[in-house]
């Protein structure tokens, strides 16, 4: 049976397919890439001076090692310190912000992933309560009251997964079909968090934003 990937982490190095240009088995679709890289750019260009950056990441999500590596690689980067900390449950959120706190971490990162999607609403009150700046992989945070988000257009990428089905519908074979990878994102800042930690957003980031929560 064929199966279609509307989003998931790196394919080929989770063993989904055997490379993007050619699947070699029943499985394609997409293929998402890491965008901790530009997250820490953004988080460089809203918070002036920023030299230590918290890094939140969940030991359940089995991407969890690889989203870790290149935040690090990444804060090498831009020479920001990286204060990595691992969230297993619920339980520890509030702890993990205290650590972050008491590290004096500038800005927060939260990895993508459903443990933390879970617990977004504790996440985001909890990162304005500490007026923390933070920075998401999914575009309901800053809907949901969070500051800002960068990922993937997920609108677009169904719509992709669309043109793929119909594809194999009409009879081509999932293992001819390249995965692809996004060539659309989407980033939304809310304006009315960055008001109430006390933050001032750059006009030239502004006006780089495709959705502006005002």
């Amino acid at each position: 049976m064929p199966i279609v990937i509307a989003f998931a982490p790196d394919a080929v190095r989770n063993g989904f397919v055997a490379s993007l240009a050619r699947p070699g088995g029943n499985i394609t679709g997409q293929s998402s890439i890491d965008l901790t890289g530009k997250r820490l750019e953004l988080l460089t260009e809203v918070v002036p001076k920023l030299s230590r950056v918290a890094f939140f990441w969940s030991p359940t999500n089995p991407d969890s090692d690889y989203q870790a590596e290149e935040t690090e690689a990444a804060s090498r980067s831009f020479r920001i310190a990286l204060q990595s900390v691992g969230v297993k449950s619920g339980n520890e959120i509030d702890s993990a912000f205290r650590a972050v706190v008491q590290g004096r971490a500038g800005a927060l990162i939260v990895s993508r992933g459903g443990f933390f999607r879970l617990h977004q609403k504790q996440i985001i009150e909890l990162a304005g309560k500490n007026r923390l700046p933070a920075i998401y992989g999914n575009a309901s945070y800053p809907d949901a009251g969070g500051l800002m988000s960068y990922s993937e257009d997920r609108v677009e990428q169904f719509r992709r997964t669309a043109v793929i089905v119909d594809k194999i519908l009409k009879g081509a074979k999932p293992a001819d079909l390249p995965m692809e990878q996004p060539k659309k994102f989407e980033f939304v800042i809310n304006l009315k968090t960055a008001k109430q930690i006390g933050l001032t957003i750059p006009p030239n980031v502004l006006a780089r934003a495709d959705k502006v929560i005002r």
